[in-house]
């Protein structure tokens, strides 16, 4: 699916905590935000898509995670946080390259074929990632070296990209091939950018085979390297994944590297050249850098500014009637958006509350973000309640009509959009320090449950209002609408 990513470690961010996000970008899927406990875990799963069953250990913990409502097509979890507050984030779709795909291809399922033939079921993918990792893991170290054992066993028919992270770290996983995997630990100081294009630019197989402190792969990914003549860098002593697994292609220029351009462009403004004949990077760069220590501290608002961004300030901002190259470029703030979901780990704070999702749901960059604490038994029926039929009783659906609505009348309603994002933004800062306070001053943890509901309840209240306001807008500008005094 087409996503973008945004990660980083606890000294890169404004309040020491770790940060993990992604749109999960699809095919306009009806999404809601579940708390899955251990007794409603299967022991036994089977994938959809691959036809593959997979036995699961007897000792799942309680997580959240953003399935679609109809699992026709799989669970597709996306996004969640676990009791132990360990944070994952499945799936980046990135991108793989013939040298890779002819020595190890895709794990696909495999048809039955003739009347004695028999059904070979393919690997795991985007859609069970979530679901078979994050119930078993207490550490983003932990969450790695599990996906990397089900990627080796079983395989996989698509290339994705996974974060975890803990209150200490964030780690990043890609798959290369059908078996192969390849992790990197975040530097705590740097910020890593991700745009559906395989990302890591830097590995030490020295770690990676003796102390596995900061990176983590395959046990044979070395050899698989040397043998298939998968390193095409000049520097010998320098091993880019990038080069070795990834895509250069001029789709690329026009998907996947103008978002990176966009992304690194926000966080490193003073740092480089982004603009003009003497650019240091342009929106058509292969060698964007995967991570990077940002100029100022980075905050949520920051991340989720730029998951929703379609190059404000430039040539290719779509919305801007004078951009001289508008449309140019995919936008990483996309219509088809199921959810957003930053995953925010705060070390700094008691165990019970160290776990805050903070959601946007449906359309793209004209919704609003709210936070909802992770550490709860269920949530709010306005986000986990979502059915198949539109309805403004369910915050995916609102966000939907406000997006769509704003979107066809930008000029005028963009205005009551800044100022609903806004509100949202406010109340929901207001009301996580009330909470926060109350657990710090002994409360039981179960206030959570009441903290979840006023927050979703307020933003219930403004999206009614924002909702009303955009709809006004567009009423009035209908084609078919006339005065009495129209000549």
């Amino acid at each position: 699916m087409p996503c973008t990513t945004i990660l980083a470690g606890k000294k890169a961010t404004n309040d020491g905590s770790t940060i993990i996000s992604r749109n999960d970008d699809g095919l306009f899927e009806a999404k809601q935000i579940c708390v899955i406990p251990p007794k409603k875990q299967p022991r036994k799963y089977k994938t959809v898509i691959s036809h593959l069953t997979i036995e699961l250990p007897d000792d799942p913990i309680k997580y959240t995670c953003a399935p679609n409502v109809t699992k026709t097509k799989g669970v597709w979890p996306a996004c969640g946080i676990n009791e132990a507050n360990v944070a994952m984030t499945a799936t980046e779709t990135v991108t793989s390259n013939p040298r890779v795909l002819g020595v190890d291809p895709y794990v696909c399922l495999q048809p039955k074929k003739g009347r004695n033939g028999k059904e070979i079921p393919g690997g795991i993918g985007e859609e069970d990632i979530v679901t078979i990792v994050l119930p078993y893991i207490r550490s983003a170290r932990e969450g790695v070296l599990r996906l990397g054992s089900l990627l080796e066993k079983y395989g996989t028919y698509e290339s994705n990209g996974i974060a975890f992270s803990d209150a200490d770290e964030v780690w990043w996983l890609e798959t290369i091939g059908g078996h192969h995997w390849i992790a990197k630990k975040v530097p705590d100081d740097r910020v890593v950018i991700m745009p559906n294009q395989f990302g890591l630019d830097s590995f030490d197989f020295n770690d990676a085979c003796g102390k596995k402190k900061e990176h983590l792969c395959s046990p044979d990914l070395k050899e698989f390297v040397e043998k298939n003549s998968l390193y095409t860098g000049k520097e010998a002593d320098t091993f880019n994944p990038r080069l070795a697994f990834g895509s250069r292609s001029d789709s690329d220029h026009i998907y996947n590297t103008p978002r990176a351009w966009y992304m690194a462009r926000y966080f490193l403004e003073r740092s480089y050249r982004w603009d003009g004949e003497n650019a240091d990077f342009t929106p058509e760069s292969n060698d964007i850098p995967w991570s990077f220590i940002p100029e100022k501290k980075v905050s949520v608002e920051d991340v989720r500014y730029l998951l929703g961004s379609h190059y404000q300030g430039t040539p290719f901002d779509p919305y801007d009637s004078t951009a001289s190259m508008k449309g140019k470029y995919r936008t990483i703030g996309v219509p088809n958006s199921d959810v957003c979901g930053i995953m925010q780990i705060r070390g700094f704070l008691p165990e019970a509350i160290q776990g805050i999702e903070w959601l946007s749901m449906g359309g793209s960059g004209f919704t609003a973000c709210f936070p909802v604490y992770g550490n709860v038994e269920e949530f709010p029926a306005y986000i986990s309640k979502t059915t198949d039929t539109v309805s403004t009783d369910a915050m995916y659906w609102q966000s939907r009509l406000i997006a769509a609505l704003t979107d066809a009348h930008y000029g005028s309603s963009s205005i009551h959009v800044e100022r609903y994002q806004n509100s949202v933004w406010n109340q929901g800062r207001q009301l996580l320090n009330e909470y926060d306070a109350k657990i710090l001053s002994g409360e039981n943890v179960s206030v959570l449950k009441e903290a979840n509901k006023k927050i979703t309840d307020m933003v219930k209240q403004e999206s009614d209002k924002a909702l009303g306001n955009i709809l006004k807008e567009a009423s009035e500008h209908m084609k078919i609408r006339y005065h009495r005094g129209d000549n």
